[in-house]
């Protein structure tokens, strides 16, 4: 049964839609390049928090295979719209839901991050070991401690479009949860706005841990600065790695 999310409902999923793929955009070319040894076997790609389908689209686009899952509804309903060649678009809330078994599990958006505490993430990354196959290859990108040091002193943020406009306001109350306001407004078809508002909490992780945690997993992993040669905002860092073959 179909869960409701409490981030990126309708509105919000639209903006973020329209507005921000870039991330996922500049991310593609280094996750396409990791995930080679993949493509040469037919594997299957699991992709988690996929959004309204930006990375997806790279990943089909490049002859994979791909289950996309996200938890947000909205997003999900997004993707279908535009996708149709994927293995399957459904919705996956972690770390409850149990992972079907990949050769390789991807994910941009720092999508453990947004997960409700340490403990909660820890039980996603063991159920990601386990749902890879061996050779398999993980590519993520996680918020780190450095994150919330970072956004201390970033000033808020308003983008404007023709059909929408979003205010983010930022605060780290905690060394390890950094916390955004997302306050958006859609234009409806009478020319009059339509105001939502979201809070989305993260749980910072101190990543220098997450190889030696994966590696108790029998996944070999390292924390890097990119996917391959894009530059990624500070304290948000790569995990890529291999489960062993034996």
């Amino acid at each position: 049964m179909s869960k409701p999310s409490p981030y990126y409902r309708d509105d919000l999923a639209r903006i973020h839609h329209l507005g921000f793929g870039f991330h996922a955009d500049r991310c593609a070319p280094g996750i396409l390049a990791a995930l080679a040894p993949i493509l040469d076997r037919e594997g299957l790609v699991l992709e988690l928090g996929c959004g309204s389908g930006r990375l997806t689209r790279h990943l089909l686009d490049a002859r994979h295979r791909v289950l996309a899952t996200d938890a947000s509804l909205s997003m999900l309903a997004i993707a279908r719209g535009i996708i149709n060649d994927a293995e399957g678009i459904q919705q996956l809330i972690l770390p409850e839901d149990a992972l079907p078994e990949a050769d390789a599990i991807v994910a941009v958006g720092h999508v453990l991050n947004y997960l409700e505490d340490e403990v909660a993430v820890h039980r996603a990354l063991i159920s990601i070991a386990k749902a890879l196959r061996p050779g398999g290859v993980l590519a993520i990108d996680m918020q780190d401690l450095q994150w919330g040091s970072a956004y201390r002193s970033v000033p808020n943020q308003a983008r404007v479009a023709d059909d929408w406009a979003l205010i983010s306001e930022f605060s780290v109350p905690e060394p390890a949860r950094f916390i955004r306001r997302h306050i958006s407004f859609i234009r409806a078809d009478d020319d009059t706005w339509k105001r939502d508002e979201e809070v989305h909490r993260n749980v910072l992780m101190d990543t220098a841990m997450v190889p030696t945690f994966l590696s108790a997993q029998g996944v070999l992993a390292h924390v890097g600065n990119s996917f391959g040669g894009e530059t990624l905002p500070q304290g948000l860092v790569t995990v890529i790695g291999n489960k062993v073959t034996s």
